[in-house]
């Protein structure tokens, strides 16, 4: 075989690997495609630690449903029913949760930041260690989760209640 002959297959080796490479880091790295469950009954379903990004739980039933440590950045839970569901340190960023229900939910360590919740009931949740940043919240769904709100949100580093602006009540 002739010099040229050998340097060119193993050039093509050295090509082949690296294509394979960088295939394999983009295949890890892309995002899960979104899911559509918009008007589904998913009751006691186990979403935990799933990357379920932009997908559309609009009027949705999850009561009971399990979406801890699940990435949710862009998800729309519009008027969806998340009643007892389990939402600890999930990441809500850019969510639109408008007129959706989370009473009693656990949000322990959740991040909402920049979410869309304006007229979305939190009666009785649990928000220990929430970061609320940015969230549109109306007035009294703002006041009642401040008689509530302890905690640091582990991953942000900043109080729940510094978040809610709890300060504007006093």
């Amino acid at each position: 075989m002739s010099i040229a002959l050998k340097t060119l297959l193993k050039n093509l080796k050295y090509l082949l690997a690296l294509v394979l490479a960088i295939s394999l880091v983009l295949w890890a790295a892309a995002p899960a495609w979104a899911e559509n469950y918009t008007k589904e009954a998913l009751v006691n379903m186990d979403f935990s630690g799933r990357d379920l990004r932009d997908s559309q739980f609009t009027k949705a039933n999850l009561l009971h449903s399990d979406l801890s440590h699940t990435d949710l950045r862009g998800v729309s839970f519009f008027g969806a029913n998340l009643e007892t569901a389990n939402l600890e340190g999930a990441d809500l960023r850019l969510a639109t949760l408008d007129t959706a229900r989370f009473t009693k939910a656990n949000l322990t360590n959740a991040n909402l930041e920049g979410a869309f919740a304006f007229n979305t009931k939190f009666n009785q949740a649990t928000i220990d260690g929430a970061d609320f940043t940015d969230v549109d919240l109306r007035e009294d769904a703002q006041f009642d989760l401040c008689q509530v709100a302890k905690g640091v949100n582990p991953v942000t580093g900043r109080k729940t209640w510094d978040t809610l602006n709890c300060a504007d009540f006093q």
